[in-house]
């Protein structure tokens, strides 16, 4: 069993970010799925949607929330979901998080909160003379 993985985000964020890290994998993740929200979306038919989506994808491991950014609708709606539950939101996703978090499924929910976060977190660089070290370095390997 793993943790399931659910994406709330506005339009297809969500969706096109499991397309790419599945593409980078080389495979589709499991037990993962993405709920686009436009501006024009009912928040509590979301968060209906939601409610189902999250019933499908937990096996007992609980669930991650990963949503766009930290106060858009969203986020909020998310965050209601987990309220008292074993599920856990975490808002600001990027690829980097995202291809972690696929990465370390198996842990316990708590542990890819963590990877999670250091993911998304690693993966965002000021892109002058670090990354040009970076490069040099792989360059020489």
């Amino acid at each position: 069993m793993s943790v399931g993985l659910l994406l709330i985000t506005h339009q297809n964020l969500g969706e096109t970010l499991l397309q790419t890290a599945g593409s980078m994998l080389g495979e589709m993740p499991r037990a993962c799925d993405a709920l686009p929200m436009s501006q024009s979306d009912d928040p509590e038919a979301v968060e209906s949607a939601a409610r189902t989506r999250l019933a499908a994808l937990d096996s007992g491991d609980g669930v991650l929330i990963l949503t766009d950014m930290f106060g858009s609708t969203p986020a909020n709606v998310a965050s209601r979901l987990a309220r008292g539950s074993s599920r856990r939101v975490i808002a600001g996703v990027n690829l980097p998080m995202l291809v972690r978090v696929l990465n370390y499924r198996d842990l316990p929910l708590s542990e890819l909160v963590n990877k999670a976060l250091s993911g998304g977190h690693d993966g965002i660089l000021l892109c002058d003379q670090e990354c040009s070290d970076a490069a040099t370095r792989s360059a020489h390997r």
